[in-house]
């Protein structure tokens, strides 16, 4: 209700973090799965897809001066945050270990169906949501298949497809897509 000192911020962040987790832990392991839940999910993946993919067109995109900083220590230094942002750092050297390459990244955060930020994740999860809701009511819409379409793009592709054809034009297009679903 009134303005946070900058001295408290980090302790009024972590509290909220504290208690989102906790918020969001009762709820998925609580709660009935009913077409609620669906929903629920729905917007979260989407949510989180759309995130995913901005935080990656922007650094593609936008953030290096010019394509001679390609591969430099600034390229690989916002590399890294992105990873950090979408708290992907650890999972990612886990995997990766510690290997800190741009097509690495980005495959990571686009087509790893195992990691929870990545797109192929998210739209794995749409996905499942959507059918549950399709067989609760048998009922599909349009929209049934564009998730398909969305999650076969995300399944058939390699990151070096992606990267062929122009990541900033692939990000862009899915946040169209991912958009025209929300």
């Amino acid at each position: 209700a009134s303005p946070v000192d900058q001295r408290d911020l980090p302790s009024v962040l972590d509290a909220i973090k504290r208690e989102t987790a906790l918020i969001s832990g009762s709820f998925y392991g609580t709660m009935l799965r009913t077409e609620i839940f669906d929903f629920s999910q729905i917007g979260t993946f989407i949510e989180r897809a759309d995130n995913t993919a901005r935080i990656l067109d922007v650094k593609y995109y936008v953030l290096l001066p010019s394509i001679s900083w390609v591969g430099s220590t600034l390229d690989n230094s916002q590399w890294e945050s992105i990873l950090r942002s979408v708290s992907a750092h650890r999972s990612y050297r886990w995997v990766y270990e510690a290997d800190y390459k741009p097509t690495h990244i980005a495959d990571y955060l686009i087509l790893n169906n195992r990691m929870p930020r990545s797109l192929a994740y998210c739209y794995r999860r749409i996905h499942e949501a959507v059918n549950f809701l399709a067989d609760d009511y048998d009922l599909r819409h349009p929209c049934h298949d564009y998730v398909d379409q969305t999650l076969a793009k995300l399944q058939v592709g390699s990151i070096k497809d992606i990267f062929d054809a122009g990541l900033h034009e692939f990000l862009a297009g899915f946040i169209n897509d991912n958009n025209r679903l929300g």
